[in-house]
């Protein structure tokens, strides 16, 4: 995989993928890759408007590319069911679980989550779970969880997952993190029929970054984030990669985690080391149930313990 970049991506004729948080950043590059390489691609957008935009870019950029538009709100477990009903019908091959909030002061989503853990893993553990009938009757699909560096600061606290007692919102952030990348090879161990990978983008130019400080009213933070990620951050197209090889590389294992080659902050995917929290014993199968109690979304037979 040395010097691996979206080039290097196989022909995807046939392929249909769905990316989560597909209007902008990470999700629109990966998105916009799959469809360039032949994947009939669906935009899972939360906002319309920002989905629309994202449709006519990639259409522009790709044109003939085979992309439709679908709703889905991560924080609102019906829309997650709602989208789930409209996607599950055909076999699917690539589902690349991209879309999340980051550092924000505490909010919930509308079922009374926590914001950060509710859509970045509550809302995509019930969507891989809702799609898992459409994955299993594809013949070789992909489950990409898209994490952070932020996951080797993580920690759960079983006992205020919510964060109602003490919230910190870069606490929360990597707690979420982390349970991307525990739900990732969990399911990868539970459900033989797929592969689960885990990816992450480095430090990439988004507007993540700039998000949190502007929900907080900070505009000093806000204005940084902005200079940090003109200066330092590789691009989003860049950022893009590790997710991209995960979804698409023959060689890709399931169970592992793809990020930047330069000390997992920039350049080129290769397999990287994890956190050692993430491979506790016990934790990713104490993790599922929790997530199983909270959604409502049991992967029954289908996943096997």
């Amino acid at each position: 995989m040395s010097g691996w970049t979206a080039a290097d991506i196989p022909d995807l004729q046939g392929r249909r993928a769905i990316v989560t948080g597909a209007n902008s950043g990470i999700g629109y590059h990966t998105a916009l890759q799959l469809a360039r390489h032949g994947a009939s691609v669906v935009l899972a957008c939360r906002s319309a408007e920002r989905g629309q935009a994202a449709f006519d870019r990639i259409r522009a950029a790709a044109p003939g590319a085979d992309v439709s538009l679908g709703t889905l709100d991560l924080a609102d477990l019906a829309s997650v069911r709602a989208f789930a009903g409209r996607h599950a019908g055909e076999p699917l091959d690539i589902l690349v679980n991209n879309a999340g909030v980051m550092a924000l002061p505490r909010r919930t989503t509308a079922d009374g989550f926590e914001m950060q853990f509710g859509t970045n893993h509550l809302g995509h553990f019930a969507l891989t779970g809702l799609l898992l009938p459409a994955l299993r009757a594809a013949a070789s699909a992909r489950v990409v969880t898209v994490t952070s560096g932020f996951a080797w600061s993580g920690r759960f606290r079983f006992d205020d997952l919510q964060g109602e007692r003490r919230y910190s919102k870069w606490g929360a952030y990597g707690q979420a993190k982390l349970a991307n990348l525990v739900f990732a090879r969990e399911l990868d161990r539970r459900v033989p029929e797929l592969t689960s990978v885990a990816a992450h983008p480095g430090y990439a130019a988004t507007n993540l970054q700039e998000t949190g400080p502007k929900m907080a009213g900070n505009s000093v933070m806000e204005k940084a984030m902005v200079v940090s990620n003109a200066v330092v951050a590789q691009s989003a197209a860049a950022g893009a990669w590790p997710s991209l090889y995960a979804a698409t590389a023959p060689d890709a294992e399931g169970g592992a985690c793809y990020g930047p080659r330069l000390l997992q902050f920039r350049g080129s995917p290769v397999k990287v080391v994890t956190p050692p929290q993430a491979a506790k014993p016990g934790l990713g199968d104490r993790l599922w149930q929790v997530s199983e109690s909270l959604t409502g979304v049991a992967y029954g037979a289908a996943a096997s313990a």
